[in-house]
């Protein structure tokens, strides 16, 4: 029979097939570069793959139809768009990751009969899952070796991974016929029928949403990394149980690769060099995560601060300070409470009856009611509000990290309030100062992601689907404006409106996110906040958050490890170590470290008696970006011998030169705080 083309369906036609005697419909897939392919209905990605390339279809791990990351061998049923993704793309690695963490638990079944097992699920750099051994037995960090022994042989033998759709009943079933205490609890609590689905390896059946390879066999390195406490459902209430962390890769060089990278992390570890710079320090007195700036740390951060001071007022931003409570109606109003009360700490009370403060989680409301404090006028927006100010909010114990996770941290914070029509000028006026920042501190991998509304869980978020609409346009434009090719997440936005998150890679590779704007239409709303407009009526500003560092605390200590400690000379608190070669040159040492420090150079005497070469390698690993070493000749001429640091250029010159040198080398790095609007 020939083939009949519908007139009816353009993306799909009918075939007669002579040789099995049925019906085959055609389905058209869509390529991200817009290009389109039929394929017979029921396609898979890995055949589509296969289509394309032998290479892609051993290299491809999972796929994204319709936007929807799934397993390759998940039939296509009707037109759709697909992606296809390797190891390399971060949806593929997490659903190499998904799987993993699955192989795990599949290890860890053998080796531990009786084992509970909680959540294991894939995470920025690897996986975890929170397990519970039988009788008391802990999992120890000398046990890693056998467990990655035992996921590697489960491995090898390729096992498929079926996914099965269940019932609660069944899923009830089958979970507490296994004796799983935890995985019976989730489904009872968080499941609901008819949305439930297994993923079965071998032996080992988990519950799962997706997505995961399509087998075992693809991975081919592992090596836990880490053990921790963890509690189930994270209350502390609950039992403790242990999460295991680790990763894994398709490749044996690829783990060899991490493993160094991993070496020279710690190396670079902002905790390890913040104590031996003694640039800040916590205390269990004080109190967990409560990070104190010392003296070394204050002069960095000030010097920040100053830099990011500098830009704003080119820009036209007011700075404020606003107090570190707020009444509890503060929040309530600002819808804050409701969706962070878990998140902040307590409400504090008086001896006054009924009132109720909390410690600041963030600056925005402040900044609400300075802007409702007096009427406004259209000619008075944009009004520019920043503030360099600390916020309290609850982290637990186990997941503080130096100063990465804290409980007090400060923002570099600032809320304009503008009309509709300037949000964009707005947005693009914050993208320059953003990506000035990164210039600066030469963050030259610079990823942003714009992060809108699920638009299947609405009911997290306040405000109406229009004002959703335009602020996720007005983000959207503005990107493309600046040809800023951003990555769009779903799900990812705050609570009251989008934003765009900026991501940076630091010297070995790793990704923080610093940057961040927010677009709110929402809290003015709830202030009800307004200017009078150019034809009297009253109208209500659009609300633009932003913080370019993101916090003070978390950009140090990125910072650090990015530089692994040696600082810009224009922000190090120490520019000069200048050494005497004896103690007979002090007192000169000491005129010069007062000649440099009037003409703005910060400079240190190390006087210790100790040899030269002592004081040289001290300094070294203090991280002084110049030492100077003076003796007999330096002192009877007035001058210095400048020594760069990592045993760089040496040379003699005259202590107004060495000034001069050092100060024009701090200009040249700071052009970029000359920036001033386009507009």
């Amino acid at each position: 029979m020939e083939i009949i083309k519908s007139n009816v369906n353009i993306f799909a036609y009918l075939c007669i097939r002579l040789t099995n005697n049925y019906f085959c419909i055609m389905v058209k897939i869509t390529f991200p570069d817009g290009s389109v392919r039929s394929y017979e209905q029921g396609v898979t990605g890995f055949q589509i793959a296969e289509s394309i390339s032998p290479a892609l279809a051993r290299n491809v791990v999972s796929c994204a139809v319709n936007g929807e990351t799934v397993e390759l061998n998940r039939p296509i049923n009707e037109d759709a768009t697909i992606a296809l993704y390797k190891f390399d793309d971060d949806e593929g690695k997490h659903t190499f990751w998904h799987t993993s963490a699955h192989l795990l638990a599949e290890a860890l079944q053998e080796l531990y009969p009786g084992i509970q097992f909680g959540f294991g699920p894939a995470v920025e750099n690897g996986f975890f899952y929170d397990v519970l051994l039988k009788d008391g037995e802990m999992v120890k960090e000398s046990d890693f070796p056998k467990i990655e022994q035992k996921m590697l042989e489960l491995a090898r033998k390729d096992e498929p991974v079926v996914r099965r759709e269940v019932s609660k009943a069944d899923a009830l079933k089958e979970f507490g016929d296994d004796g799983q205490t935890y995985k019976c609890e989730h489904i009872e609590e968080d499941l609901e029928d008819g949305s439930i689905s297994t993923y079965t390896q071998g032996a080992f059946t988990d519950l799962c949403r997706g997505p995961h390879l399509v087998s075992t066999g693809l991975i081919k390195a592992v090596k836990l990394t880490s053990v921790a406490g963890a509690f189930w459902r994270g209350d502390a209430e609950r039992q403790q149980m242990q999460r295991l962390y680790g990763i894994s890769f398709p490749k044996k060089k690829m783990l060899d690769e991490y493993l160094v990278m991993l070496e020279e992390a710690k190396k670079r570890d902002h905790r390890k060099i913040g104590k031996e710079m003694e640039l800040f320090m916590f205390s269990d007195r004080v109190g967990k995560g409560l990070p104190i700036w010392l003296p070394k740390g204050t002069d960095l951060r000030l010097r920040l601060q100053e830099m990011l001071r500098k830009i704003q007022k080119n820009f036209g931003y007011q700075e404020v300070i606003t107090p570190h409570i707020g009444g509890k109606n503060l929040y309530v109003t600002s819808g804050h409470y409701a969706h962070y009360s878990k998140d902040a700490f307590r409400p504090i009370t008086t001896p006054e009856e009924g009132e109720e403060y909390m410690l600041k989680p963030m600056n925005c409301p402040h900044h609400c009611e300075i802007f409702a404090s007096k009427p406004r006028s259209y000619k008075d927006l944009p009004l520019r509000i920043a503030e360099f100010g600390t916020v309290y909010r609850y982290e637990k114990s186990g997941e503080l990290h130096g100063l990465t996770r804290v409980r007090s941290f400060t923002q570099d914070d600032a809320h304009i309030f503008c009309r509709a029509e300037q949000v964009k000028g707005e947005f693009l006026r914050v993208m320059d100062i953003i990506q000035a920042v990164f210039s600066i501190f030469k963050f030259e991998n610079v990823e942003a992601q714009i992060s809108l509304r699920d638009p299947k869980d609405k009911v997290k978020y306040i405000g109406s689907d229009e004002v959703w609409a335009e602020s996720e346009k007005a983000i959207i434009d503005a990107c493309k404006e600046k040809g800023l090719n951003a990555k769009v997440e779903l799900g990812e936005a705050a609570f009251y409106g989008p934003k765009l998150d900026f991501m940076v890679k630091d010297a070995i590779g790793r990704r923080w996110q610093l940057g961040t704007i927010q677009v709110d239409y929402n809290l003015p709303q709830r202030f009800q906040l307004e200017y009078t407009a150019e034809d009297n009526s009253k109208q209500t500003p659009v609300m633009v958050h932003r913080a370019p560092f993101g916090s003070m605390e978390r950009f140090t200590a990125v910072l650090i490890e990015h530089t692994a400690g040696h600082f810009p000379l224009w922000l190090t608190p120490e520019q000069v170590a200048i050494l005497p070669i004896s103690e007979k040159y002090n007192d000169y040492a000491n005129e010069v470290a007062n000649y440099l420090s009037a003409r703005g150079v910060r400079a240190s005497v190390d006087d210790r008696n100790e040899k030269i070469g002592r004081k040289i390698r001290d300094n070294e690993l203090k991280r002084v970006p110049y030492m100077v070493i003076v003796g007999e000749k330096e002192a009877a001429e007035g001058l210095v011998s400048m020594r760069k640091q990592g045993g760089g250029e040496q040379a003699t010159m005259s202590k107004a030169d060495f000034a001069a040198r050092i100060n024009e080398e701090v200009a040249e790095m700071l052009k970029a705080t000359n920036l001033k609007p386009k507009d």
